[in-house]
């Protein structure tokens, strides 16, 4: 089924892309996944090639567009590539949102040009060890001190965590105000008091720096406030949609990639004297799959649509990122099933991307609570 979701501007951005994943990213890859890290040049490339800060105005030295399917573009190919190391997304998609929206336009002077260029790479700091998924469970401290926070806590699985030169923390301002006590700090390398723990051994995304980070009295000073003191909570709420569209958008390509690459397996693989694809079994699993894909695909695009016009709600948005997700984990898993024996080597595609994928049902909130946040919405 052909898709008219895309004009040939972005088709040509989509080349763009493919062009920097051939040159910068996909020679080094397998050397990041053995060092657990990316080169931090891959960043200042992608810089240069217009990949970094879509949304953020061209006097910044962004793209000066709020179209998303730009950023569509970019996580559909860098999903099927496979190369989850370089985390384009989590710093167009997630982080760039609080610095367009909420900056002051001192902030914004002195943050946006290096986010944009690639010199100064971001993450977001809200999970917490002993929080998870529940955000009104945060209990990393931000006491006012006058001119600046004195800033306590933990974060945990932190993407970016090393690398990042930029932290937007979420942190407790008001210690009984429960959600509504929360604000959000951004936290800048060499800060002292600021420390990063153990670069965390994953099963998957290997190349994806992901750490524990830990705030012993770090001094933030009040123009490190990002937007108003005690409104992070709603601010979070608010930007929760584009995320989970992000990653919904990563799983129904990996997805459709995933399975592209078992059509043809089972084509060229042999048993009992004939293709894999002649076996009427294969052949149900794959229209099952494809069957899946196309209609997970319809509904992909028309969110990715609906968020291009500023539509899209977190219901919605829930929806697509529960049921992508959970797509690529059961076509991940099938069409390793389907590979046999070789599947489970890692030098086949299917083995990286059920490692790969299978955090897609956790981070951004887990499906369960996608699943509450639909069903109150339709039971209150």
């Amino acid at each position: 089924m052909q898709r008219d979701l895309f004009t040939p501007e972005h088709e040509a951005f989509r080349e763009t892309v493919r062009t920097f994943l051939a040159k910068e990213v996909l020679p080094h890859h397998e050397r990041w996944e053995r060092e657990g890290v990316v080169d931090r040049e891959v960043w200042t490339s992608a810089g240069r090639r217009g990949l970094l800060g879509l949304a953020v105005p061209e006097e910044y030295g962004g793209g000066g567009t709020d179209d998303y399917r730009y950023s569509a573009v970019l996580i559909e190919e860098f999903a099927r590539a496979g190369a989850s190391g370089v985390a384009l997304s989590l710093h167009n998609d997630i982080v760039g949102p609080y610095l367009t929206r909420l900056a002051t336009e001192e902030q914004k002077q002195r943050w946006l040009p290096g986010y944009t260029s690639g010199e100064t790479i971001t993450a977001i700091a809200m999970t917490e060890p002993g929080a998870g998924s529940d955000l009104q469970g945060i209990r990393t401290t931000a006491t006012d001190q006058g001119d600046h926070y004195l800033l306590n806590g933990a974060k945990t699985f932190i993407s970016n965590g090393i690398l990042a030169d930029l932290v937007i923390v979420v942190a407790r301002t008001t210690p009984e105000g429960g959600s509504a006590g929360q604000s959000l700090l951004v936290v800048e390398r060499g800060m002292e008091g600021f420390e990063r723990g153990r670069n965390l051994d994953k099963i998957g995304q290997k190349a994806q720096d992901t750490a524990e980070l830990f705030f012993n009295d770090v001094r933030v000073p009040k123009a490190n406030l990002l937007g108003e003191e005690n409104q992070a909570f709603s601010c979070l709420m608010a930007n929760l949609a584009q995320e989970r569209l992000a990653i919904a958008v990563a799983a129904a390509a990996a997805a459709e990639y995933i399975l592209d690459v078992t059509m043809e397996y089972v084509k060229e693989r042999e048993a009992f004297g004939r293709p894999l694809a002649r076996l009427q079994h294969i052949r149900f699993e794959i229209a099952e799959m494809a069957t899946e894909a196309a209609v997970t695909r319809t509904f992909m695009d028309r969110c990715i649509a609906e968020h291009s016009e500023g539509r899209l709600d977190a219901v919605h948005a829930s929806m697509a990122k529960w049921w992508a997700t959970e797509l690529e984990k059961r076509v991940a898993d099938r069409c390793l099933q389907l590979h046999g024996g070789y599947g489970y080597m890692t030098e086949y595609r299917v083995a990286k991307a059920f490692v790969d994928g299978r955090i897609q049902t956790i981070y951004g909130g887990t499906t369960e609570i996608m699943k509450e946040i639909i069903g109150r919405s339709l039971l209150g």
